[in-house]
């Protein structure tokens, strides 16, 4: 649900009620993941995804029972593949997906409302829904902060310390699943299933070297969803200009950036570091600082003598072979890349690749799981 936030928010501020159908559990190939959401509104806009469509229709039509009251309010569906019956609505891929449909009304939900908005300004915050259980508990909901601070209540005191502080582990992570407690607050007794939703600010991506191979790069990381900087030493090449989508753009020597980033805890373990500049006297310093960082990736171009070169440098500045062995270079997978479009996607697969400890091969004769089991 928070996935689609922006556009619920703006629901909520008109006073709509709407219903959210929100993926709660997978199995197999399902091809969407724990919180992805598709909602309706009362006049049949919908919004957002569940499925990449294989089984959009009905859990539409589930969404609109649920908000005209044909329905119940609050309801958990399963689809999965039908060999027996080839027509029969579910996911032709395979897989099986549990879907939660609930309805929203802002004016009853204040707590999913603070959530939405919340989400939607970019905080982070995490809503925890009671999505198995006894009926009369089924929706109800909390808003849990980065704090551990939390509003709503899930109808019971200890309940709602015990699932405020796993929602607050979640967040603390970044990860939207379920969780399972007790009704009463403890680790025993009858279980209620919890499906918690994460909402963090998107992870960012360090772009240094002002040149137009970055300028392609920027496109790609901010259709991957990150927040994009672009550093360089030479304002005659850093400049907002030249890097429209861009999120920022800084004149200074990027080891500096780096450390004064790092030192405001603005860079955290999900950072993507991309280093094009390929010129000693910018990569040596930057590198020496990044490859000791808990970031996600950190890459950096040139050739391969390029990159030979720049290991020598590195080692004679002290970094041992482990953090060397960290560094993605030359940058990007093997797809032949020429021009900077090019260059960026191999770059943007090679993220990805590494986010998920995938092997960047083609499926085509794998026998491997497409979605690899988190």
């Amino acid at each position: 649900m928070l996935d689609i936030a922006t556009e619920l928010h703006r629901w909520c501020g008109r006073g709509r009620p709407f219903a959210v159908a929100t993926v709660l559990a997978t199995g197999g190939s399902a091809p969407r993941q724990p919180g992805a959401a598709l909602a309706v509104d009362g006049d049949g806009t919908a919004v957002g995804s569940v499925s990449g469509g294989c089984v959009e229709g009905a859990v539409y039509e589930l969404c609109r029972e649920a908000l005209s009251g044909d329905g119940p309010p609050t309801v958990v569906q399963r689809f999965g593949y039908s060999d027996e019956d080839a027509f029969a609505v579910g996911l032709t891929c395979g897989g099986v997906i549990d879907i939660l449909v609930q309805r929203i009304d802002p004016g009853v939900r204040p707590e999913i409302v603070r959530a939405l908005a919340a989400a939607a300004s970019g905080e982070a915050a995490a809503v925890a829904r009671i999505a198995a259980g006894p009926a009369e508990l089924l929706g109800r909901a909390l808003l849990v902060r980065t704090d551990g601070s939390y509003d709503g209540s899930l109808g019971d005191g200890p309940r709602d310390r015990t699932a405020a502080g796993q929602a607050h582990a979640m967040l603390a992570a970044g990860r939207t699943g379920t969780v399972q407690i007790g009704a009463d607050g403890s680790r025993c007794g009858q279980p209620l299933t919890l499906l918690v939703e994460s909402s963090v600010p998107p992870p960012r991506m360090l772009v240094f070297g002002a040149i137009d191979f970055a300028a392609a790069l920027v496109r790609a990381g901010k259709f991957l969803g990150y927040d994009v900087t672009v550093c360089d030493a030479r304002p005659v090449f850093a400049t907002a200009g030249r890097f429209p989508e861009a999120d920022r753009v800084v004149v200074e020597w990027p080891h500096r950036y780096l450390d004064a980033e790092v030192a405001a805890g603005r860079v955290d373990p999900r950072a993507v570091l991309c280093v094009l500049t390929h010129d000693a006297k910018f990569d040596v310093p930057l590198l020496e600082r990044a490859l000791r960082l808990p970031v996600a990736y950190v890459g950096a171009m040139g050739s391969r003598r390029t990159h030979l070169q720049r290991l020598d440098r590195l080692r004679e500045a002290g970094l041992p072979e482990a953090a060397l062995d960290r560094l993605r270079s030359p940058i990007g997978l093997d797809l032949g890349a020429r021009t900077p479009e090019e260059t960026a996607l191999s770059i943007a697969a090679e993220v990805v690749a590494l986010r998920y400890g995938a092997t960047g091969r083609p499926l085509t004769g794998a026998h491997t799981p497409i979605h690899a089991v988190a």
